[in-house]
């Protein structure tokens, strides 16, 4: 019999894999406003590795879970830990499969946060705002003068 999968596009994944999920918080502009959204995202392996370490971060807890327990399907599900005013991150799905991913190549960093655990104890800071709908304009003067010589061989 075949075996079938949760994730039609995820074949290699099923509902028990452990990623981390994180709450963070977020900042959106609209007409010269500023508000803050508390944003629900996945936390992929080598992310959890540096913010367990210490570095300053815009997440406030980070749990240990299943993929199962987040995400039916293409939908995702709120953990009960989580405030029901949270929103989930754009692409939360086919981020939540991704992230499950890294921790199957990197099972060891699953010892950070055990499943079913959470962790409340990182670095956070607003210091440096996470604006979600930020432009990036680039102008001319943002081009780096180079010698003329710079592409030439000498």
């Amino acid at each position: 019999m075949a075996n079938v999968s949760a994730y039609p596009n995820a074949p290699d994944l099923s509902t028990d894999d452990y990623l981390v999920i994180g709450l963070a918080t977020c900042f959106i502009k609209e007409d010269g406003e500023v508000s803050q959204v508390k944003v629900v995202e996945p936390i992929p392996s080598a992310a959890l590795e540096a913010i367990v370490k210490g570095i300053p971060t815009s997440y406030q807890m980070a749990c240990g879970t299943t993929l199962g327990a987040v995400l039916s399907g293409d939908t995702p599900l709120l953990p009960e830990d989580f405030p029901p005013e949270a929103q989930f991150s754009d692409n939360f799905a086919s981020r939540a499969i991704a992230t499950t991913r890294t921790y199957k190549i990197h099972p060891e960093v699953k010892s950070l946060i055990p499943l079913g655990t959470r962790r409340d104890d990182l670095n956070y800071s607003l210091e440096r705002k996470r604006v979600l709908n930020a432009e990036n304009i680039v102008s001319s003067e943002d081009n780096v003068k180079q010698h003329e010589y710079t592409h030439k061989v000498l």
